[in-house]
């Protein structure tokens, strides 16, 4: 028997900001690795299950929220060479096709934009569970992880030191851990 419009229901969440972290590493000089983070975002979803499998998601962060804990780096990156935040303000990704590999490990494909440029990517999602917290919120556990070429978004900025190395490597891995919390 298949479900009317109707009779599907749709829970609403959104992140939990105070145990939740977005995050992207990029190689500097192909020799270390340095992290960054957003501070201001927001990300909502909706799901029709529990096992999320219908999971619609959509993510934004400031760019002018970057924080690579180095002001200097940090000024760089929100200058035109790469997010260029007075003109392109925020960055955002769009669900769209999920698969479930398994009870607990997701591929999520959706449309990510930065610089007005959108490209398809897919995260994979493992899903740790549901849980209610001592206030009796229920709340929901995700690693996400995924990869894109910056200079795809117009993050294009390319220098080489004086070795012929480059200063900035063009993969950058993306990292969240997502805690949801059940608003609906």
């Amino acid at each position: 028997m298949q479900l009317t419009k109707e009779q599907i229901t749709i829970t609403k969440w959104e992140a939990d900001k105070n145990h939740c972290e977005i995050n992207f590493k990029v190689k500097h000089l192909m020799i270390t690795t340095i992290t960054g983070r957003f501070n201001n975002y927001n990300f909502s979803a909706e799901t029709e299950d529990n096992d999320f499998s219908s999971l619609k998601v959509i993510f934004t962060a400031e760019t002018a929220s970057l924080n690579t804990n180095n002001s200097n780096r940090d000024n760089h990156l929100k200058a035109e060479d790469f997010f260029n935040v007075e003109k392109y303000p925020e960055l955002k990704f769009v669900s769209g096709r999920i698969e479930k590999k398994c009870d607990w490990l997701f591929d999520m494909h959706g449309d990510l934009t930065i610089r007005d440029i959108t490209k398809p990517i897919k995260f994979e999602l493992e899903f740790f569970g549901i849980a209610k917290d001592v206030d009796g919120n229920f709340k929901a556990g995700f690693r996400v992880e995924g990869k894109i070429n910056r200079k795809d978004f117009g993050l294009s900025f390319s220098a080489l030191n004086e070795d012929g190395i480059f200063l900035v490597g063009n993969e950058v891995d993306l990292h969240a851990e997502i805690q949801l919390i059940k608003i609906l």
